[in-house]
């Protein structure tokens, strides 16, 4: 009785690990199928942030230049660090406002659009005046001063500036990013969703950072080249080291219209009424001559035509803010 008791229990318990072993393959598979899946959906969720990719990129290279030459990699480390926090706040943000407030997510990125632009025209304003100054003899004034006048202290503070500057232009692109990501998304699972978002975050914050080094680290590689004994290395090097000035130039004025390219479009996408003539314009456009050159001209025009004019308008309102806040601290003393 007790040998046919111990017969049955073995043969149920081979029972049970025999179904065991079948969920543990139906699960592998099911793990495995999704992985794929997950693997197929951020390859199409980057392509499609391809466009910001450039801008984020042409940004932040522009504004971590300038600073000392020894303390280039570790200001984009800084600010390389800066954006993972950024997207470990916005990937968590971004499944939970499209769970609970879909709604939301056009407004919000239209704010980061207002404030890409607003940056924008402030940086042109602020060249103007630099321009300006040098027109008028000021600069001469600047130039008496001792180069040693640059502290430790005002260069720590030039580079903590730089940062938190790329960190905050950061925070737009990479919310447009993860927004453009979840678009793609958003019919599956919620736990794919924060797979596919979670991968797009760390390599969109690899793949842009680590060209943002190489960038500025340019003239490291043209001097390193120079030093080689092969002609062809030299000739290299000097033509690394004299087009890296040009690179850096070409990048500032792609950085600034990135702003606007950027900010406008996040604006125009929640403007209906700018929105939905432009595509029936483009639309028109489909026997025209060049039709693919007009279609893609004319979105890029609207959008820093747009950025601009808001820019210029929440400039204007943050000025005349400040100028109150002056006049009531004036009045208080």
């Amino acid at each position: 009785m007790a040998a046919t008791g111990l017969l049955m229990l073995i043969d149920d318990i081979t029972t049970l690990l025999d179904d065991i072993a079948l969920m543990a393959k139906t699960a592998a598979r099911q793990s495995t199928g999704m992985a794929d899946d997950v693997v197929t959906m951020t390859k199409l969720a980057t392509q499609k942030t391809a466009g910001v990719l450039g801008d984020d990129l042409a940004l932040n290279a522009e504004q971590v230049s300038g600073v000392q030459s020894d303390r280039e990699l570790a200001v984009v480390w800084a600010v390389a660090k800066g954006s993972l926090i950024n997207k470990v706040i916005l990937v968590p943000a971004a499944l939970l406002i499209s769970v609970f407030l879909p709604w939301a997510i056009v407004p919000l990125l239209m704010v980061g659009g207002a404030f890409l632009c607003y940056e924008g025209v402030e940086k042109i304003v602020h060249s103007w005046q630099k321009m300006q100054a040098k027109r008028a003899g000021k600069v001469a004034v600047q130039a008496a001063a001792p180069a040693a006048a640059a502290t430790p202290q005002s260069l720590q503070a030039l580079e903590k500036s730089k940062v938190s500057g790329a960190v905050r232009t950061d925070f737009i692109l990479s919310a447009e990013i993860i927004a453009i990501a979840l678009g793609t998304v958003s019919s599956e699972p919620l736990i794919e969703q924060a797979a596919v978002l979670s991968l797009v975050a760390l390599l969109v914050t690899v793949v842009v950072y680590g060209i943002v080094a190489l960038i500025v680290r340019l003239d490291d590689v043209g001097l390193a080249l120079m030093a080689r004994t092969s002609a062809a290395a030299k000739a290299l090097g000097r033509g690394i080291l004299q087009a890296t000035p040009w690179l850096m130039r070409t990048l500032s004025i792609v950085g600034t219209a990135a702003m606007f390219l950027v900010g406008g479009s996040l604006l125009v996408h929640g403007m209906p009424f700018i929105e939905h003539p432009l595509e029936a314009a483009l639309a028109a456009m489909a026997g025209w001559p060049a039709a693919g050159l007009w279609r893609f001209v004319l979105p890029q025009l609207v959008h820093v035509a747009v950025g601009a004019l808001v820019g210029c308008v929440v400039l204007a309102v943050v000025n005349a803010v400040q100028r109150m806040r002056g006049k009531g601290a004036a009045a208080a003393h």
